[in-house]
This record gives structure tokens, sequence and C-alpha cells, in this order.
């Protein structure tokens, strides 16, 4: 069953300098990181359990701490398995930006630990730490252009 994990209590049993090598934090400080972690909500989820489902508001998104959730998209009357989303990556920016409830489901693989980011925590963030939200901005930049690339190449593959 999902649980909820404090700050302190997801600290206990990992390091904060271990989140730094996670693609989307970093070049980040730690401090800026531990703000993250303060204010977000961090889930502890078993295998099976979803992070998102479709239809869902699409107002935050999701740093895998630990663990791997796949990314199933609905489309059409029927679920179609996109990729596999590890620590230290994020699932569910896109739908942050472009304003739209969930298209998919992130289901977790194994036990999985995850950060959720809502847009008033981004905001949030922006205000506290302008030139980190820089940082993190590029970060969540390069890995949808990572995923697009991957995308790009599945096409040309079919063809």
């Amino acid at each position: 069953m999902m649980q909820i994990l404090s700050a302190a209590e997801l600290l206990e049993r990992r390091d904060l300098a271990s989140f730094a090598s996670a693609s989307v934090f970093g070049a980040l400080p730690e401090e800026s990181i531990l703000w993250l972690l303060e204010n977000g909500t961090i889930r502890s989820l078993h295998a099976g359990e979803y992070l998102f489902d479709q239809g869902e508001p699409g107002d935050s998104f999701h740093v895998i701490l630990q663990g791997q959730v796949s990314y199933h998209k609905f489309h059409d009357g029927k679920y179609a398995y996109i990729r596999e989303y590890r620590a230290g990556e994020q699932i569910g920016f896109m739908s942050l930006i472009a304003l739209h409830d969930r298209v998919g489901r992130g289901e977790c693989h194994e036990g999985t630990i995850a950060l959720e980011i809502d847009s008033a925590l981004f905001h949030g963030f922006h205000n506290q730490y302008p030139m980190e939200f820089g940082i993190l901005m590029l970060n969540l930049a390069r890995e949808m252009a990572r995923s697009l690339r991957s995308v790009d190449n599945l096409i040309v593959e079919k063809s």
C-alpha cells in the first residue's frame, strides 16, 4: 500500500548526496534538493501500484528516487507500453507544462520511491531558488529532448 514519507524518513534510508547524481537534480546544490524533498510529497509504492493514472490532473511531475516505473499511454480505448523510467529520471513533466490531464499511467515495477513536485511547489522553487530553478529547467528540458529523440528513432525504425 502506498505510503507518504517525510524527508527525514527518506534521509534515514538514503544519503542526500546520493540524489545529486540524479539527472533531474544534476548540478543542483544539496540545499535546494533538500528544500524540494522537504516541501514535496514523497511516496513509497509497491510493485503494481500506480504513481498516477489516465484522466487524473496533470498538475505535477514525479522524480523517481528509487525503483522503476513503466509508462503506458492511453489512446483510442487501449493502453500501449511506451518506456521505463528509472531512478533519477522524471515522469509527468509534459502534462504539467502542457496543462492537460494524464494521458496514461505510471505503474511501479518494483518498490519505488518518488518525489511529487506539483505546480505550486514548482513555482515556489522558482521564487526561493531562482538560479537553481534555471538549472532544474535545463535538466527537465534535456530529459524531454532525449525522450523525443528516442521517439524519433522509433519512427525511423518503423519506416
